[in-house]
């Protein structure tokens, strides 16, 4: 039962946090998105969490109406893509899509059926075992085909006027009946007009909205499904909250949107200057952000929105910019200077003077890519075609737009990612605060935090072969001038009021953290005179290659040798009621008899081959690098094992039908053995000693403090919010930084140490504590997945003949987290197991013995088991 005011998807929080969630997603689901899109971890516990719901929750209501309530950017298309290949391997074939304006519709058809789109959502062929399929527009279901998915797009608007005023060829309520549908709704939101004011609607009145209309479709057919995607929810609203409170399966918010890496940063920077001077001060960081990404090798034309209040002054700014950037003067970029000290403007004009950006240089390059024709002026109104591919294709190498003046954009569907600048052209303020302090935007605040959230999608790119493109990789390294990728700036005239109002918008968004914070982690001084900090080391492994020589075919890997399959008898049994039975019944009876694949012959195994894209001979080279021929593979496919169940008769007579179509399953299971016997990387088991004084730097971190939910992340250990967690490390020898501003589980390891270090000093003479505040990466055996220990723990023991030093790697970590990073703990049991050292260098050897040890997280709740463990390890009583 589920409690009064119990969400849904509340319920399915702690199913999932007790493992009870399969999240193996159905291989045909990844196998058919297109490759370029990886699902996320957030989107594949949505896919289960559905599957789930249709598959086995007890309580599921019929027909099924959902909801996704997820943070603008988060890949909610992708997730309807992968719902809808779930639902057609259900039987589902008719999906009604709609949305909330026209725009949207022609870039979800882009999505959905354009597969030269930079967007489209599926693989290039879809395909369920052999069978290919198509993705169909249709105009009704009338035009659908049973073996496609058939895809009627429409707005809201639209299906209300065809469903209630008739027109030839278009949607009926006859549509409905007699078949099962899916319908999808993007920016649910917009069809509750009824349920909003549902108090003050007579019946007549209901039955005109559109929410009436969708529930009518939805109600047509038991079987009826309907899945609403949306980031905007008023939940405070209490019909809507009890119209969705056994419907949101699933939420994901834009603040763990952002604390998860997959936005930009948000800045507000504002100046006491005109509007000239702040569109200018936008052009240059601009092309700062340019040239830092060109410089390393990354391809970005960051573009610029000029936000007015109204058209006519949208046209003024944009006439003041032409005028103003055809007459740019060294004197224009001599005030900017002026007044960049304190600010991320002083930094582009130092990088300009040391890489010799001469002023002059710096107006012809501005003059040239902020010239007339790359620049839009919008009228919100009237956007004409032409205009319209330009502002639907901005990321687009042929696209050389570099600044859009308007006075509404960024509305719903106006997917871009490479913007990171919006310049506020006015300084309207209509927010209100209540006598206790509570600040109450206005339709202007709210507006403008629903375009900044949309603005801060973040734009992908690698650096590094272990990067995840689609996230922030320097939230630590607030000096790496490749931040400036990772951040949007919202400029904004100096008003403090207003600047005090739109951050607390921003906050209570999600979008901006409550609480920024930098830190500076410094090396005690008195360990750099060490002779551990002189002659010490970390021991480190690589990711490297994984070395497939001489696997030729399957006999090179390990996969299953019998394989099962069930052949259908395809007998018909005819009967009357209440008669005696005289059929035989052995005729019906099944038996499973063991067959060869090469009994089936060469010819059989080839056609089933070519029914499956994956065993093209160029596509299994990559499996098996040393395979010479598909008549090779072939031949070790033969030695395979199929136990076929099916009647005497049936297994004694198989066509080649049947034949065929045991071999396509046969290789569609041996398929998911390969993929998963297959890893493009590993991690060395052999681990190399890296000089800790090369290793182990003073560290510049930012923090977002109160963002993990934890109370001590952000505050300094010296003085921590829980006394028992108080310690001074400025005064302790063995901890080589001096403070620790980690979460509760951090500080309560290291006041663990402590408790522990003077029977620790009775066996060991050296003793250090190592923070990884992103000072280095160790990679998973398996596959070369890389991971970043919290802590290391040195410890030297020196006897009469040799001398013993260990490294321990620990894991801090919480409750929250332990299931999800289970593979770390896994890991680093293996390495002590696993782990081997290679020394070249004499200075490292001393007659010493090296021993690598992980042990399991560190736990305030559990931590029984890690002293235990830790002990053993060290072999103290």
């Amino acid at each position: 039962m589920m409690h009064e005011n119990e969400r849904l998807s509340q319920k399915y929080d702690v199913l999932s946090e007790m493992k009870y969630l399969k999240k193996d997603i159905p291989k045909y689901i990844e196998d058919n998105l297109n490759p370029r899109f990886k699902l996320r971890h957030y989107q594949i516990e949505a896919i289960a969490r559905f599957i789930h719901y249709i598959e086995e929750y007890p309580n599921r209501k019929k027909p099924t109406q959902l909801l996704f309530n997820m943070a603008t950017g988060s890949g909610k298309t992708l997730l309807m893509a992968a719902d809808m290949l779930y639902l057609y391997n259900e039987g589902y074939r008719n999906f009604l899509f709609f949305v909330n304006s026209t725009n949207i519709i022609e870039k979800t058809k882009d999505n959905f059926l354009n597969p030269s789109s930079p967007k489209y959502l599926f693989n290039q062929k879809i395909k369920f075992e052999d069978k290919e399929i198509k993705i169909r527009e249709v105009s009704n279901f009338d035009e659908a085909n049973e073996d496609d998915i058939n895809i009627v797009f429409t707005t809201i608007q639209g299906l209300h006027s065809q469903l209630n005023l008739f027109k030839e060829n278009s949607i009926t309520f006859e549509d409905f009946k007699d078949r099962k549908i899916v319908l999808i709704s993007d920016e649910a939101h917009h069809i509750n007009a009824w349920t909003r004011n549902s108090l003050n609607k007579t019946e007549e009145e209901i039955i005109k909205t559109w929410e009436y209309t969708v529930m009518q479709i939805l109600n047509s057919n038991p079987d009826n499904i309907m899945l609403e995607y949306t980031a905007t929810i008023d939940l405070e609203n209490p019909d809507i909250f009890n119209k969705y409170k056994d419907k949101i399966i699933f939420e994901y918010d834009l603040k763990q949107f952002r604390i998860d890496g997959y936005s930009k940063e948000v800045k507000v920077l504002q100046a006491d200057l005109e509007n000239w001077e702040r569109m200018l001060q936008a052009v240059i960081l601009s092309q700062y952000r340019r040239k830092i990404a060109e410089r390393n090798g990354i391809r970005l034309k960051p573009v610029i929105l000029f936000k007015s209040k109204s058209i006519k002054e949208s046209k003024e700014n944009y006439e003041l910019f032409r005028k103003k950037m055809d007459d740019l003067s060294v004197t224009d970029i001599e005030n900017i200077i002026t007044n960049a000290n304190g600010t991320v403007l002083e930094k582009i004009f130092n990088y300009f003077e040391k890489e010799n950006i001469t002023t002059d240089n710096l107006i012809l390059e501005l003059k040239e890519d902020f010239s007339e024709e790359k620049c839009i002026l919008l009228d919100s109104e009237s956007i004409d075609k032409d205009k319209q591919i330009k502002l639907n294709t901005l990321e687009d190498e042929n696209n050389e737009i570099r600044a859009i003046f308007a006075v509404k954009m960024l509305d719903e569907g106006w997917d871009v990612l490479n913007l990171f600048d919006i310049v506020r052209l006015y300084d309207t303020r209509d927010g209100k605060w209540t006598k206790d302090g509570k600040y109450i935007p206005g339709n202007t605040t709210i507006a403008e935090r629903q375009l900044i959230g949309r603005g801060a999608r973040y734009y992908p790119f690698k650096i590094n072969e272990d990067d995840d493109p689609f996230r922030r990789k320097f939230d630590n390294q607030p000096e790496n001038p490749l931040k400036i990728i990772e951040e949007l700036y919202y400029h904004s005239r100096y008003n403090p009021r207003y600047i005090l109002e739109i951050t607390t918008a921003l906050k209570e968004y999600g979008i901006m953290p409550y609480e920024e914070k930098e830190i500076r982690l410094r090396v005690k001084p008195s360990i750099k005179n060490t002779e551990f900090w002189k002659k010490g080391f970390l021991f480190v492994n690589k990711k490297v290659k994984a070395d497939r020589k001489g696997i030729k075919t399957i006999d090179d890997i390990k996969i299953e040798r019998i394989y099962k399959y069930k052949l259908a008898t395809g007998f018909i049994k005819e009967e009357e009621i209440l008669q005696e039975e005289k059929a035989n019944r052995n005729s019906f009876e099944t038996t499973t008899r063991t067959f060869n694949l090469g009994d089936f012959g060469t010819t059989i195994i080839r056609k089933a081959m070519a029914k499956l894209d994956f065993y093209r001979f160029s596509n299994l080279k990559k499996y098996f690098p040393e395979l010479n021929s598909s008549d090779e593979f072939i031949e070790s496919l033969k030695k395979i094992n199929v136990d076929i169940t099916s009647s005497r008769v049936k297994l004694e007579n198989l066509t080649p039908d049947d034949k065929l179509k045991v071999c396509v399953n046969v290789l569609l299971q041996l398929e998911n053995e390969i993929l998963n016997d297959y890893v493009e990387y590993k991690g060395t088991e052999v681990f190399i000693p890296i000089e800790i004084s090369k290793v182990v730097k003073d560290k510049q971190l930012k923090i977002n403090v109160g963002d993990y939910g934890d109370q001590e992340y952000g505050i300094p250990m010296s003085n921590a919010r829980r006394t028992d967690l108080q310690l001074n490390l400025a005064d302790k020898d063995w901890y080589i930084y001096d403070e620790n501003y980690g979460t509760s589980e951090e500080k309560s390891f290291i006041k663990f140490i402590d408790g522990i270090i003077n029977e620790l000093r009775q066996k060991y003479s050296e003793i250090y504590l190592l923070r990884n505040a992103n000072l280095f990466k160790i990679y998973r055996f398996s596959d070369g997945k890389a991971m970043e220990p919290d802590f290391v723990l040195f410890l030297k023991k020196e006897g009469s003949d040799e001398v013993e030093q260990y490294q321990l790697f620990i894991e801090p970590k919480g409750e929250h987290l332990i299931k999800t990073d289970q593979w770390k703990e896994d890991f680093l049991k293996e390495i002590e197991r696993k782990y081997d050292v290679e020394i070249e260098d004499t200075l490292f050897k001393e007659n010493a013995k090296y021993r690598l040890i992980g042990l399991p997280f560190y736990n305030e709740n559990t931590k029984v088991v890690f002293i235990e463990e830790f002990k053993k390890k060290l072999n103290l009583e």
